[in-house]
């Protein structure tokens, strides 16, 4: 790990202040960009840690949105009775990720903003159409993720909350990585009523995305048969020692069908 400046804003404006310095890099739970630093794959002249930011942690819903605060940690979102009446699989998802270390200190607001291929949230991010608010404005889900680690934010630009739309049923499964438990292919359901459905996956490919194809036959029909022999095209897809593109393609309609059984079965 190189050398760098530590700062430990007060505030949300001292926060953007020190952001928009070049190389300055955010800090919310630390659980990327600690182990980039100490692989040298980032080395920021200043780390702003944004921890002291309670004005961007919280969870507040009414009759059609869940809002949670950049800041508000995994646990949290779990644990929260909000989320957990209002959009279950919101609340479960949150409980998938990594182990209870990773759970406690990671933030909503850095795993959207690091837009891991593998991660979770992106997916419920872009599934359920939420709305990414930032100090700067606010970006629509469908435009917000851009591809590898890569999204529509502005440098400095920093995430102060994501507004979910609260859908008619939805549900979240995974194939995960049993060490690192991210996912090898997650696919989330989103089913708003009227004929509306959004499915998004993750781990699959380089950057979350939706399966359009598996949306217009569940918007026909909201049943795990009306995915079942939808095949994924394994063209671009993530080939590692984990899984071949094919083996991802072939996890996309399983764990596709998974999800529309549990979204119909709430547990």
């Amino acid at each position: 790990m190189r050398a760098f400046r530590y700062h430990r804003p007060a505030n949300l404006a001292e926060a953007a202040r020190l952001a928009a310095r070049d190389d300055a890099k955010l800090l919310a739970g630390g659980q990327s960009l600690v182990q980039a630093m100490k692989l040298r794959l980032a080395s920021p002249s200043d780390v702003v840690d944004l921890g002291a930011l309670r004005e961007l942690a919280g969870i507040r819903s009414d009759a059609h949105t869940v809002t949670i605060g950049a800041m508000t940690r995994h646990a949290e979102v779990a644990e929260s009775a909000d989320v957990k009446k209002a959009i279950p699989a919101l609340a479960q998802l949150a409980g998938m990720i990594g182990d209870r270390q990773v759970r406690a200190m990671g933030t909503l607001g850095g795993a959207v903003a690091q837009n891991d291929p593998a991660a979770d949230y992106p997916a419920a991010v872009l599934a359920l159409g939420a709305t990414v608010h930032t100090d700067k404005g606010s970006h629509e889900a469908d435009r917000f993720f851009k591809g590898l680690y890569e999204t529509a934010l502005a440098p400095g630009e920093i995430i102060t909350s994501v507004a979910f739309p609260i859908p008619k049923r939805a549900a979240y499964l995974k194939f995960k990585n049993p060490a690192s438990r991210f996912a090898i292919v997650g696919v989330f359901v989103a089913d708003f009523g009227a004929g509306n459905v959004r499915v998004a996956v993750t781990g699959a490919g380089p950057c979350v995305f939706r399966q359009q194809e598996m949306e217009r036959a569940l918007s026909a029909k909201f049943d795990p048969s009306s995915v079942a022999n939808i095949r994924q095209n394994p063209a671009g897809l993530n080939s590692d020692l984990h899984a071949s593109a094919e083996y991802r393609a072939h996890l996309v309609t399983v764990m596709a069908k998974r999800a529309v059984e549990a979204a119909l079965n709430p547990m």
